[in-house]
């Protein structure tokens, strides 16, 4: 999926795998405004369950008609959050006689992790951490 930016396209995937973990170093504000693309995406309650539907299904890939079963909304705003999840590179599709079939894009959901992980280094913080301390 090719990107918008300073007056070039760019792979929404090379920006994230040249993103380092942000943990190691800050992002540039090329990396930051790719990967704010796909975390824009995932914003969307609707588009959050799009992708939760089709990561959830037996196969891997969901017909669009399933999708489509799974909301009251009309099959055009379905088209769309479709079209933006598959934009950033979060969902691919395949059309098979009249239905289109989306799957996951696992190159995508893994730079997004590797992103987010922290080093096992970092101590823990947070309530959970604080139940896990033994007093």
């Amino acid at each position: 999926m090719n990107v918008y930016m300073r007056g070039l396209w760019m792979e929404l995937l090379e920006i994230l795998e040249c993103s380092p973990p942000l943990t190691r170093e800050p992002l540039d504000a090329e990396q930051a405004a790719g990967v704010a693309r796909v975390f824009k995406a995932l914003g969307d309650p609707v588009r959050l369950r799009i992708l939760s539907i089709v990561a959830s299904r037996a196969g891997g890939e969901v017909c669009v008609c399933d999708i489509n079963d799974a909301f009251e909304l009309s099959q055009p705003t379905i088209s769309h959050h479709l079209k933006v999840l598959k934009e950033v590179g979060l969902l691919t599709s395949e059309r098979r006689a009249s239905w289109m079939y989306y799957r996951l894009a696992p190159e995508t959901l893994g730079e997004l992790s590797a992103l987010l992980t922290l080093p096992a280094s970092l101590p823990a913080s947070g309530p959970a951490a604080a139940a896990a301390v033994p007093r």
